[in-house]
C-alpha cells in the first residue's frame, strides 16, 4: 500500500569492506572494481584484469591500510554514514524515512530500496554523496537503483539529485572545517586535492558536457555543469571566496590514480613535491569530494601526503578533515531533500 505521507531519502555513498579481512577487502576490490563506470573497458578484459592481476595484488596492502583506518565501531565512512543517517532522521522528522545505502558491499542499496518499498513510501528521492557529478560515482548509482527497481510494480515519484557541487550550505560547512586550522595557524599555501579520474572518461558524452580543459578551470556554465573537472574546480574557488584564500596561494590537484593511461591532472602528489621544492613550508589541504572521512582522506592525503611533503623539505601538512556529522553538513543535507521535494511537488502540479 502506498503511503503517501511519507517521502523515502536515499543517501548512497561509495562503500567500504565488511572488514578489514584479506577476504572481505578482496570481495569489496572486486565489486567495485568490476563496475563497467569505473573500469570502463570491455567485460572480457576488465574480468582478467580485476581479478587475475588488480585484486590479487592490491588486496594484501589494502587490507593493512584498513586496519590502521579501522576504528572500534567499524568503517570510518560505515560510522559517520550511520550518524548522519540518524541525524538529518531527527532534522527531517516523521514524513520522510532516511536509510544509507553503499554502492558497494553493505549496507546495500538492495536493502535500502526494500525498506522503502515496505513502508509504501510514495516519493523517493536518491541523494549520492558525491559532491561532483561523475559517471563513475553518480551515474553508477543511478544506474544500480534503476536496476534494482525495473521489476517494480508500483513505482514511487523518483528524483534523482546530480550533484552539491556550488550549494551553499556544502561550501559553508567545507569552509568552516577548513577556518578553524587557519584561525589558530598561518598556511603559506592551500591544495584542494580531489579524486582523480581518468581523462576519457570526461569526453566520452559530449552531449550533455563541453569539457575544455583550460577553460573548466577558469570557467562554469551551463555548457559544462556536467563535466568533473569543471565542477571541482567551481567548489574550490567558492570554497577560496569564502575563506578569504586568493587564487595565488592555492592549487588543485586530482589523486588516487590508477594504471597507466592519462588521469585528470595535475597529479597531487607532484604537486606537493613541487611546493615543497620551492620553499614552501605550511600547508592546508583539503578534501572537497569527500563528505566523510575514509581511506583516501585519512590515509592518503593525511598520512602519506604529510611524508612525502616533509620528505621534500616541508614543514607541515594539515588535513582540513571531511564533513562527517557536522551541524552544518545534516542543514546542507536537509535543505538538499527538502528543495528537491519543493520543485518536484510543484512540476507535478504544473504538469
Amino acid at each position: 500500500m502506498i503511503n503517501s505521507d511519507i517521502t523515502g531519502v536515499l543517501l548512497v555513498n561509495q562503500g567500504t569492506p565488511d572488514s578489514f579481512e584479506v577476504a572481505d577487502v578482496r570481495k569489496y576490490l572486486r565489486e567495485f572494481l568490476m563496475d563497467e563506470r569505473v573500469i570502463d573497458i570491455p567485460y572480457l578484459q576488465r574480468w582478467p584484469l580485476v581479478n587475475l592481476i588488480i585484486a590479487p595484488t592490491r588486496t594484501p596492502k589494502s587490507a593493512k591500510v584498513y586496519q590502521e583506518l579501522w576504528t572500534p565501531e567499524g568503517s570510518p565512512l560505515k560510522v559517520y554514514g550511520n550518524q548522519v543517517v540518524d541525524l538529518l532522521q531527527q532534522s527531517l522528522r516523521e514524513n520522510y524515512l532516511v536509510k544509507l545505502g553503499m554502492r558497494y558491499q553493505n549496507p546495500s542499496i538492495q536493502e535500502a530500496l526494500k525498506s522503502f518499498k515496505q513502508a509504501g513510501v510514495s516519493k523517493l528521492i536518491v541523494l549520492p554523496l558525491y559532491p561532483q557529478y561523475a559517471s563513475a560515482t553518480t551515474g553508477s548509482v543511478y544506474q544500480k537503483v534503476m536496476e534494482l527497481m525495473q521489476g517494480w510494480q508500483i513505482m514511487p515519484e523518483l528524483k534523482f539529485i546530480n550533484n552539491f557541487t556550488d550549494h551553499p550550505k556544502f561550501i559553508e560547512a567545507f569552509a568552516a572545517v577548513g577556518r578553524k586550522y587557519m584561525e589558530a595557524e598561518k598556511y603559506e599555501h592551500y591544495v584542494f586535492t580531489y579524486h582523480g579520474l581518468p581523462e576519457r572518461q570526461l569526453h566520452k558524452d559530449d552531449t550533455y558536457s563541453s569539457c575544455e580543459e583550460g577553460r573548466c578551470a577558469t570557467h562554469y556554465h551551463a555548457g559544462n555543469k556536467y563535466c568533473y573537472r569543471a565542477q571541482c574546480y567551481e567548489t574550490t574557488r567558492l570554497m577560496a571566496q569564502e575563506l578569504g584564500i586568493s587564487p595565488d596561494n592555492y592549487t588543485v590537484a586530482f589523486q588516487s590514480r590508477l594504471g597507466n593511461s592519462p588521469w585528470i591532472q595535475p597529479y597531487t602528489d607532484d604537486v606537493i613535491k613541487q611546493l615543497a621544492n620551492t620553499g614552501i613550508k605550511k600547508v592546508l589541504a583539503f578534501a572537497p569530494s569527500f563528505i566523510a572521512d575514509c581511506l583516501e582522506t585519512t590515509v592518503e592525503v593525511g598520512r602519506e601526503y604529510k611524508e612525502l611533503f616533509e620528505a621534500h623539505g616541508g614543514a607541515h601538512w594539515q588535513l582540513a578533515e571531511s564533513l562527517n556529522t557536522i551541524p552544518l553538513w545534516i542543514d546542507c543535507l536537509h535543505e538538499l531533500v527538502t528543495e528537491t521535494a519543493v520543485k518536484h511537488s510543484q512540476a507535478l502540479k504544473v504538469a
